[in-house]
């Protein structure tokens, strides 16, 4: 491996670590691969400057979201920055103990240095209805969890 594919590595070897820690609930460990002056936007273009903040913003919408993290890719742009792009599916609980799974999300960071300087978000939530349901019958059977 050259120089240059083990800096790509390592960017989506951070963010990797970054999101199972968010999955987890480790907000300590998941802001360790921030940078000073990151920039977090989700859809509706909400913006956060910390991971309390989105946490607090994320508090009325569910209990628990993580990722099925399936794939990624990385390149390098003429900055100099590292691109990550992660894809898969969200699964978790909405704040009326309905859980799901399955929902599209497409997330692209930004690393300067192997820390984090931007998120940028995109997802099927809202579109999904699965942060309304009030029991798991009103969910579409595609956000269903498999029954286990």
């Amino acid at each position: 491996m050259d120089k240059a594919s083990d800096e790509l590595d390592a960017a989506v070897a951070v963010v990797e670590d970054f999101l199972a820690a968010l999955g987890r609930g480790d907000q300590a460990r998941a802001e360790t691969h921030l940078a000073e002056g990151v920039v977090m936007i989700f859809p509706g273009d909400k913006r956060y400057a910390t991971l309390r903040e989105l946490a607090q913003a994320s508090a009325p919408r569910y209990r628990h979201v993580d990722k099925h993290r399936t794939e990624y890719e990385a390149f390098s742009d003429a900055d100099g920055d590292v691109i990550v792009w992660s894809m898969g599916t969200l699964f978790g609980e909405n704040n009326a103990g309905v859980r799901y799974d399955g929902v599209r999300y497409v997330d692209r960071f930004r690393l300067r240095d192997l820390k984090i300087v931007e998120q940028r978000v995109w997802n099927d939530l809202a579109q999904s209805g699965v942060l309304t349901a009030r029991t798991a019958d009103e969910l579409d059977p595609r956000w269903r969890p498999a029954a286990t």
